[in-house]
C-alpha cells in the first residue's frame, strides 16, 4: 500500500520543478518525459518488421512445403502415354466411399503392354487389386509444385506423417519456450530474438536435405524452437518502450501490418518459388540475420533496470530523449536513481515465485488454460482450410486477411472495451462459427464462416498476447510469457490430430474447436482488467493488480459512469 501511495505521489509531482529528492520516479514517468510516443518509438515499430515476417515463416512454411493434392491415385509408368483421365479410368478402381468416385491407395495388377496392345480402355473387374507399388499422381491444378510429402509418398497408410511432423514442431516448441525465456530474462530481450531465429534458420534450412521422414522431423523440432519466440522478444521491447495509453497501438498495429503482410504474401511465394526445398530457403536463411539484432536495437530498459544495469537504462532514456527532441531534466534522473537505491535490494525472480503466489498462481493458470483454448482453435482453423472445397492458396490469403482487419479492430477498441469481455465475446464467436462452418458443409457459405471465425480469433490471440504481458511483473515477464506461450504449444502438439479427425468424420474436428472456444471463455472470467494501468514492475503490483479488479470492468462505460458521478456531485454542490 505505502509503495502505491509512493507511486501516486510520484505521478503528481511529474513536471513540477522539485528539488526534494525523496521524491520518486518510477520508470513510466521517466520514460514519458523522454517522449511517450515520438520518432524514437517509431523507428523501433518500423524495426520489428523482420521479427513478424520471420515468425509467419516458422509457423505457416510446413503448411506449403508438406500439403498435397487429396485428389491423388496410384502411379502406372506403363501408362504414362495415356491422358490422365484415361490412366484412372483404365488402372484405378473405383470406390463409392470415396468423394472422388475412385481409389487413391490401390490399382489394378495386370499385364498393361499387352492390355495396350488390345487396345483395352476400361479395367476388367476380375483383374486382382494391390496397394501402390510405384507412387502417386497428385492433380497438380490444386498443388501445382511438388512437395516434400509428394515426393516421399505420406499419403495412404502414411498420411499422418504431415500432422505428426506439425506436432513434433510444437514440441520442439515446448523447449524453446523455456530456453529462449531463460536467455531472455538471464540474457536480455535481444539476445532471445536472435538466438531463437538463427535457430530456426538452421532447423529450415537442414530440412532441404531430409531423405526420410525422421530426418524432416527431427529439423521441425528446432524450426518449432523458434517459434514465437522469433517475435515474442521483439514485441515485449516494443511493450517496455511505450506509454500505457499507447500500449495497445504499438501492441497490435505490427501484427495488423507486418504480420498480415507476411501471412498473405507466403501462398503466393510458395507458387513463385515452385519447389518446396526453394521456398524453404528463400524463407529461413533471411531468419540468420537477427544475429544483428543486439547490434542494431536497444536492449529493453526494463529489463536493465530488473538487473540492476539502470545507469545503461538512463542511457536509453536519454537516446530516447534526445531522437524524440525532449529533455529529461537532471532533477527527474536523480529522482529516479534515488528511487531505485531504496528499493529493497531483491533475489533474482523466477516463475517458481510465481507458483508461489496463490494470486499470482490463478492469474498464471488461467492464462495458460485460455492459451491452450485459443492456439488450438488458431491452428485448426488454419489447417482446417482443405476442408472447404476451395482453392487452398486463395482461401489462405482470403482468411489470413482478416488479421490486418481483426488486428486494426484490436488497436482502436481494446482500451475502451478492456481485455476481458472483448476476449470472451471473441471466445464466444469463435465458437458459434466453427460449428456453423460444419453445418452448411463447404463451399462459399463455409469460407464465410472460417473467415469470421478466424476474423474472432485472431482478435482473441492477440488479446491474450497482450493481456498476459500486462498482469506479471518486469523480473519474470518473459519467462512467464514462454511459459504460457509453451502451454499454448502443448495444446497444438494436438491440434494436427483434431484435424485428422477429419477422415472419421467431417464434422469433429471444428465442432471440438467450438467446445475448447466456450471452455476458454469460461476460464477468463476470472481474470483482471489492465487496460489504462501501469505494467507491474514487483510480485506486490501484480497482486494489488488483481486485488483492486472488479468483475466487470468496461473502461468505456467506467469512464462514463465516473463522468455522471462528477456531474452529479457538481449539481449537488450548486
Amino acid at each position: 500500500m505505502e509503495e502505491t501511495e509512493n507511486h501516486e505521489r510520484t505521478k503528481l509531482n511529474i513536471g513540477k520543478n522539485i528539488d526534494d529528492a525523496d521524491d520518486e520516479v518510477p520508470y513510466d514517468d521517466l520514460l514519458t518525459s523522454a517522449g511517450d510516443f515520438g520518432l524514437y518509438q517509431m523507428i523501433l515499430f518500423i524495426s520489428s518488421f523482420p521479427f513478424y515476417l520471420f515468425a509467419v515463416f516458422s509457423y505457416f512454411d510446413q503448411m506449403f512445403i508438406t500439403e498435397v493434392s487429396p485428389n491423388h491415385w496410384c502411379n502406372i509408368p506403363e501408362l504414362q502415354n495415356l491422358s490422365e483421365i484415361q490412366r484412372r479410368r483404365l488402372a484405378i478402381p473405383l470406390e463409392a466411399n470415396s468423394k472422388f468416385g475412385y481409389s487413391r491407395c490401390s490399382a489394378y495388377v495386370a499385364n498393361w503392354t499387352e492390355v495396350l496392345a488390345s487396345g483395352r480402355t476400361v479395367p476388367d473387374p476380375t483383374w486382382p487389386i494391390e496397394p501402390c507399388r510405384f507412387g502417386w499422381e497428385f492433380n497438380i491444378s490444386e498443388i501445382p509444385y511438388r512437395t516434400i510429402a509428394s515426393e516421399l509418398g505420406w499419403v495412404c497408410d502414411k498420411d499422418s506423417y504431415q500432422a505428426t511432423a506439425q506436432s513434433i514442431f510444437f514440441v520442439g516448441s515446448i523447449a524453446g519456450g523455456f530456453v529462449m525465456g531463460w536467455i531472455s530474462d538471464r540474457f536480455g530481450r535481444l539476445p532471445g530474438a536472435a538466438a531463437s531465429n538463427v535457430m530456426g534458420a538452421i532447423g529450415g534450412i537442414a530440412s532441404i536435405f531430409a531423405k526420410d521422414f525422421a530426418q524432416f522431423a527431427v529439423c521441425r523440432f528446432f524450426m518449432g524452437m523458434s517459434w514465437d519466440n522469433s517475435m515474442m522478444m521483439t514485441y515485449l521491447l516494443m511493450l517496455e518502450y511505450v506509454a500505457p495509453k499507447y500500449r495497445t497501438l504499438l501492441a497490435n498495429l505490427p501484427f495488423a501490418l507486418f504480420y498480415t503482410t507476411g501471412v498473405c504474401s507466403l501462398p503466393w511465394i510458395a507458387l513463385a518459388c515452385n519447389d518446396w526445398r526453394l521456398l524453404s530457403l528463400v524463407t529461413c536463411i533471411p531468419m540468420s540475420f537477427a544475429i544483428f539484432a543486439p547490434y542494431l536495437m536497444p536492449e529493453s530498459a526494463m529489463w536493465l533496470i530488473s538487473v540492476g544495469r539502470a545507469e545503461e537504462a538512463i542511457k536509453q532514456v536519454q537516446r530516447i530523449a534526445q531522437v524524440n527532441k525532449k529533455e529529461v531534466t537532471p532533477q527527474l534522473i536523480e529522482q529516479f536513481r534515488a528511487g531505485l537505491l531504496k528499493q529493497t535490494v531483491r533475489p533474482k525472480s523466477s516463475i517458481v515465485d510465481v507458483l508461489k503466489r496463490p494470486v499470482l498462481r490463478k492469474m498464471f493458470i488461467c492464462l495458460c488454460l485460455a492459451y491452450m483454448c485459443c492456439n488450438i482453435a488458431f491452428d485448426a482453423l488454419v489447417r482446417s482450410l482443405g476442408q472447404l472445397n476451395f482453392d487452398l492458396f486463395t482461401s489462405f490469403s482470403i482468411v489470413s486477411i482478416t488479421e490486418f482487419f481483426s488486428l486494426s479492430t484490436v488497436s482502436l477498441v481494446l482500451d475502451l472495451t478492456g481485455r476481458k469481455w472483448l476476449s470472451v465475446v471473441t471466445f464466444v464467436i469463435v465458437c458459434v462459427f466453427s460449428v456453423l462452418t460444419t453445418l452448411l458443409g463447404g463451399g462459399v457459405g463455409s469460407v464465410i464462416c472460417a473467415v469470421l471465425a478466424r476474423y474472432s480469433v485472431n482478435m482473441n490471440i492477440n488479446i491474450g498476447w497482450q493481456w498476459g504481458a500486462e498482469m506479471f511483473p518486469t523480473g519474470v515477464r518473459a519467462t512467464a510469457m514462454s511459459i504460457i506461450h509453451t502451454c499454448g504449444y502443448v495444446a497444438t502438439v494436438i491440434s494436427p490430430m483434431i484435424v485428422y479427425l477429419e477422415i472419421y468424420y467431417s464434422w469433429l474436428p471444428l465442432v471440438i474447436v467450438g467446445c475448447l472456444a466456450g471452455f476458454g471463455a469460461l476460464v477468463i472470467l476470472g481474470l483482471p482488467e489492465t487496460a489504462g494501468k501501469e505494467m507491474p514492475q514487483t510480485f506486490n503490483d501484480a497482486e494489488t493488480l488483481f486485488k483492486n479488479a472488479k468483475f466487470f470492468e468496461v473502461p468505456f462505460l467506467m469512464k462514463k459512469q465516473t463522468n455522471l458521478e462528477v456531474r452529479r456531485k457538481k449539481l449537488l454542490r450548486e
